[in-house]
């Protein structure tokens, strides 16, 4: 066994260890499938041990990689501490800011939003991580975040920055075509869009006293994009966030009347690099405009 190994090699080794597969590290660190393979089999051949069982279903750790995690773990926040430290010695307000949002947001609301953000902020680039999943500030994956979640982890400060007004909507052709619903029973009446697997939509209806369940849905996808798209081509009613309607003259609100609680929404930040100027500008701006365009 060799007495010293490149750092990349354990960042592989611990992308597989948490994504379960050469796919989905590779993803996380932005790199390619062969050349995670590559390096787990380099770090396994330094090391003189198996990390990894190859299945057909990913990646299995084996007991030596377990023993190993803590200390490569370890590792990993020293590096990161590292990085935050050279990220704080940057005081221009220049160079580039990872922004992580779902996709509803990143698609629909954020391009309005750096566009003028832009004019104040030219130096600044931005790279824009457009996912349901909740990125890892922790791990850099996002400088900043938007979720509809509080983050809970101690070393993030996030700021409740407003709230996402609900309703029901559907498009002009659908409504022409199937009229308008005049009551909560009515909606059952139509073609519902909403979620799979999710049932965010179910227990906010039950919380209102409304008996529903995944089968009053004809199209079901927990991709919100997927849900936005089917309202615009008439497919049927949707739950759609009022952002979402912005600018689609043929989208029309129905059951104004009908109380959805609003969702959150959070920017989250981690506590060691918020002072970079850089970041903060950004954190700021998102901040002050935001509560105007929910």
């Amino acid at each position: 066994m060799q007495s010293d190994f490149d750092w990349r090699l354990v960042r592989c080794f611990l992308a597989a260890l948490d994504h379960g597969s050469l796919l989905g590290a590779a993803r996380a660190l932005r790199s390619s499938q062969p050349t995670m393979g590559r390096r787990l089999a380099e770090l396994e051949t330094q090391l003189g041990v198996v990390l990894f069982e190859r299945t057909g279903r990913g990646l299995k750790p084996t007991a030596t990689a377990l023993q190993l995690a803590e200390s490569a773990r370890a590792m990993e926040s020293g590096a990161l501490q590292l990085q935050r430290r050279l990220t704080l010695a940057q005081s221009a307000v220049t160079g580039s800011v990872r922004i992580s949002a779902s996709q509803p947001v990143a698609c629909l609301l954020l391009p309005r939003l750096l566009t003028k953000m832009r004019q104040h902020l030219p130096e600044i680039q931005v790279e824009l991580v457009s996912s349901n999943a909740v990125s890892n500030l922790l791990r850099r994956e996002a400088d900043i975040a938007m979720r509809m979640l509080r983050p809970e982890q101690s070393t993030l400060v996030a700021k409740k920055i407003g709230e996402v007004q609900m309703g029901v909507y559907g498009h002009r052709s659908y409504l022409a075509r199937r009229g308008t619903p005049k009551n909560v029973e009515d909606l059952l009446g139509h073609e519902l869009i909403g979620n799979d697997a999710d049932e965010t939509i179910i227990r906010a209806a039950r919380t209102l006293g409304h008996a529903l369940d995944r089968q009053a849905f004809s199209l079901r996808s927990d991709d919100l994009m997927v849900q936005w798209h089917a309202v615009c081509a008439g497919y049927g009613l949707g739950f759609l966030g009022q952002y979402q309607a912005h600018g689609q003259t043929d989208l029309l609100r129905v059951l104004p009347a009908l109380k959805i609680a609003p969702l959150p929404m959070w920017l989250a930040v981690h506590r060691e690099i918020r002072s970079s100027q850089r970041i903060r500008a950004v954190f700021d701006y998102l901040a002050q405009e935001l509560p105007g365009m929910l």
